[in-house]
């Protein structure tokens, strides 16, 4: 098994015609991930290397049956393509685009909410989702995340961070630790997926045997995380902070990294994970390190 997206998940590319959707749309088509079609206005009946192109994503659902959209669109043409996507029906959006206002962003998570609650958006500017062997949707290369196996153990990834995302999952395979699915929920303020979201999943995945969680300085959710790890997940942690030498006040990276007034640092992110069971590492190696030490308490 595995969390959000399966071998299964029929994928459509949004913007496949644009630079960045022609290129990571078509990776993961190489990948494995059944990518059935593209959607560009102006552009229906054409093609990229054999994938079609539709006008419209209602269109392209119909003739394909896909469950799931990437959406790889400017920043203007963002909240509109997500909305799309979500009134024809799709369940799972991945949105990789970046410098997307924060204002948009909230408008988008309410009106998902209120109008089409059956349907998930992860990010926006976040790298996508990969369950190794099975589906990669974003922008991951999939030659870093090691194969699930059968009887496990196997180890769940989500991250706030895109490039610790990657990290995370090439530890694990210098390890031969097997991923059953990394998750990469963005940075910025108004994520559509989060940490609990996604430790949901985890909990009730039978191929997640442990969880590492990949936080960052800037808001509360880590913390919040750590309240919700403390009340409801079993399985066991690791995890990594970044943002430990930033200074108060200064924004670092993403958009939502940013402590003020002594709330949302680092330390403070790592003593409530440490008090609710997580082990954490001072850098993403020892994160690792300590996964590596979990999984192999657990076959004794």
């Amino acid at each position: 098994m595995a969390i959000f997206v399966n071998a299964d998940t029929k994928v459509i590319v949004q913007g496949l015609t644009g630079g960045q959707g022609k290129y990571h749309g078509l990776r993961n088509k190489a990948y494995g991930t059944q990518v059935v079609a593209g959607v560009t206005p102006g552009k229906g009946g054409t093609d990229v290397e054999g994938v079609p192109v539709f006008d419209t994503v209602a269109q392209a659902v119909a003739a394909t049956g896909a469950t799931a959209s990437f959406v790889a669109v400017p920043p203007k043409a963002a909240s509109a393509a997500i909305l799309e996507a979500a009134a024809a029906g799709i369940a799972f959006i991945v949105c990789i685009t970046e410098g997307i206002p924060a204002q948009d962003e909230a408008k988008v998570f309410n009106t998902l909410l209120r109008n089409h609650p059956k349907t998930r958006l992860l990010g926006p500017n976040c790298p996508g989702i990969i369950s190794p062997g099975k589906c990669n949707i974003g922008i991951t290369a999939g030659e870093i995340a090691q194969l699930p196996t059968a009887k496990g153990p196997n180890v769940g990834i989500v991250s706030r961070s895109g490039t610790l995302t990657y990290q995370a999952l090439y530890e694990l395979k210098q390890r031969g630790i097997g991923v059953s699915t990394c998750v990469g929920i963005g940075g910025d303020p108004v994520p559509g997926t989060n940490f609990i979201d996604c430790l949901k999943e985890f909990q009730a995945d039978p191929e997640t045997h442990a969880i590492i969680l990949i936080g960052e300085i800037g808001g509360s959710a880590e913390e919040e995380a750590a309240e919700y790890i403390k009340a409801s997940v079993t399985k066991p942690m690791s995890a990594y902070i970044a943002g430990v030498t930033a200074p108060e006040g200064k924004k670092m990276g993403h958009a939502g990294a940013i402590t003020s007034g002594g709330k949302g640092t680092a330390k403070g992110k790592m003593d409530a994970l440490r008090a609710a069971g997580v082990k954490v590492g001072l850098n993403p190696t020892e994160a690792g390190d300590l996964m590596a030490e979990i999984l192999a308490s657990m076959a004794r």
